[in-house]
């Protein structure tokens, strides 16, 4: 998303600070996000901690309970929903870099209910509608094939821009490409957002995508189920509610984990399971990880 790279080399160039610090740039002259080294996880892990929204993982004991060695935690199957009558084994995750800075809570969260989770969002791209959207379909064959996930979930960028009706034909190819490779398809709504200089004049197809989203899954009920995540994160990206960082955009760890736990139990609905503790996961290694120093996380 945000980071407004290509996730192509080809389409970046380099342009250095008065202190000669590099700052990558995308194809379209936006800055991209720096990657720098992961802080200690004890300290961001506390701070994620005081503000998920009030998860549990503050209490008790467990808490703090690495991702990394969880195990598969205790979520189990309660009830066939997938075409093999059995909670997901396998979930691709889709995006831009909202989904990519979700993506290690998610993960973490996956991995404690015993479901194998690979993310493909992408920083600058991970979209499926427009020419941006040429590495997504590039990739997304491969990704399905070596994985082999029977559930992928894609979250809707910032990068969707085109009319309704671009917009439901990409997302009738997305599901129609997951359906074939054996899987089912969740689309999931964004957050909403700062709309700055650079979104502005695709404001109008920002704000139609999850329409766009919600009647191709109406279309294909069995096959296509839409998450509207407005009832977590509100439709003010300037409320405390959005849980935004910094920059308007993106979530730190606190959001990261919220969306997580709200994702996983819509998803466990979806799919007769029952999500493992959020004690087991939400302080794990996770809240560590480099995506979110960039952001201003704390």
């Amino acid at each position: 998303m945000n980071n407004h790279d290509m996730n192509s080399d080809d389409m970046n160039t380099n342009d250095f600070d008065r202190n000669g610090n590099g700052t990558n740039r995308n194809r379209a002259g936006r800055p991209l996000l720096r990657r720098p080294s992961g802080r200690l996880a004890a300290l961001v892990a506390a701070a994620a901690c005081v503000g998920v929204l009030g998860l549990t993982a503050c209490q008790g004991s467990g808490s703090g309970k690495d991702a990394d060695t969880a195990g598969k935690g205790t979520g189990t199957a309660s009830g066939a929903a997938t075409k093999d009558g059995a909670k997901p084994a396998r979930l691709l995750w889709m995006g831009d870099s909202i989904g990519e800075a979700q993506a290690p809570a998610l993960g973490a969260a996956m991995k404690a209910d015993g479901v194998e989770f690979k993310s493909m969002a992408a920083a600058g791209g991970g979209g499926v509608v427009g020419e941006i959207a040429a590495p997504t379909w590039e990739s997304l064959p491969r990704e399905l094939s070596s994985f082999k996930p029977d559930v992928v979930a894609y979250q809707i960028t910032t990068y969707d821009w085109g009319t309704p009706a671009e917009q439901k034909a990409a997302y009738e190819k997305l599901a129609k490409t997951v359906k074939d490779a054996g899987a089912e398809l969740v689309l999931v709504s964004a957050p909403p957002f700062r709309i700055d200089d650079f979104y502005k004049a695709n404001e109008a197809a920002i704000k139609a995508a999850p329409k766009s989203a919600r009647d191709v899954a109406s279309q294909h009920p069995d096959e296509v189920h839409f998450l509207d995540a407005s009832a977590l994160w509100g439709d003010d990206g300037s409320a405390a509610k959005a849980q935004r960082s910094k920059d308007g955009i993106h979530s730190c760890q606190q959001g990261s984990a919220a969306f997580a736990q709200w994702f996983d139990k819509e998803l466990g609905k979806r799919y007769s399971y029952t999500p493992a503790p959020v004690d087991q996961w939400a302080t794990g290694s996770w809240t560590g990880d480099k995506v979110y120093g960039p952001l201003g996380c704390k």
